[in-house]
């Protein structure tokens, strides 16, 4: 790892990919500041280099409040992974418009407020990571608003790329397909999606953290900005 890089900020940290790569980063030596809308898993707890904060990513003043608390020592935030999100089931007969704002404000509004929050704190050579999804590129069956919540996460990815590479802070995606979080266990569709996948399975939230810590490279990724990765396990070219 890249021994300058040590503070990362991860929202949706209390399940799913977000634990995964907060236990990840922490195993590798980083400071993490977790933000949820709830505590993240007790199994971190007494954990010296992680604060757990409750956050919604709705309100930019508690993310802002959040960030001044974890850099009040010093020093700046090198990391962002933005993975909280949502994914209710909506078609053009079911939606209405709390569920769209629901979505778009978690999905869409949280990632600006994030950025937004974070950038008076990170420099040259800090990394962004937006999760977006297989589904902001082919459509997905009952996820209207979701699959187009995540196309604007990877058009939010490239303007803000282009905006802040003037600061040498890069912005990247990760587009996961199906996961094998408690989220999409509760749905029961698993088995069947892997069926579907050419690797003949789902993904590991571990592997999709895995990318948010090659993403957080200046090593391997010092050239790379407004681009989505793409983990589908081969999904989206068996159409």
């Amino acid at each position: 790892m890249d021994a300058d890089l040590r503070t990362i900020i991860v929202t949706g940290a209390a399940s799913g990919m977000g634990l995964a790569t907060t236990d990840l980063f922490l195993r590798n030596g980083w400071r993490v500041l977790g933000l949820d809308v709830n505590p993240v898993q007790a199994s971190f707890s007494g954990h010296t280099e992680l604060i757990s904060r409750v956050v919604d990513v709705r309100s930019r003043s508690s993310i802002e409040d959040a960030i001044a608390e974890f850099t009040a020592c010093g020093g700046g935030i090198d990391t962002v992974a933005n993975i909280a999100g949502v994914y209710p089931p909506t078609t053009i007969d079911t939606y209405d418009e709390e569920t769209y704002r629901r979505i778009f404000d978690i999905n869409v509004l949280g990632v600006v407020n994030v950025a937004a929050a974070v950038k008076p704190y990170m420099g040259e050579g800090a990394a962004i990571i937006n999760f977006s999804s297989v589904d902001a590129f082919e459509v997905s069956p009952g996820q209207l608003l979701y699959g187009a919540s995540k196309a604007a996460v990877v058009m939010l990815t490239k303007s803000l790329a282009l905006e802040l590479a003037p600061y040498g802070i890069r912005v990247n995606g990760i587009a996961p397909g199906w996961v094998d979080t408690p989220g999409n266990a509760v749905t029961g569709r698993s088995a069947a999606a892997a069926a579907s996948i050419p690797l003949g399975r789902v993904a590991r939230p571990g592997e999709v953290a895995e990318w948010v810590f090659i993403l957080a490279s200046r090593r391997h990724t010092a050239f790379l900005t407004g681009e989505t990765i793409v983990l589908s396990g081969g999904a989206m070219i068996r159409q």
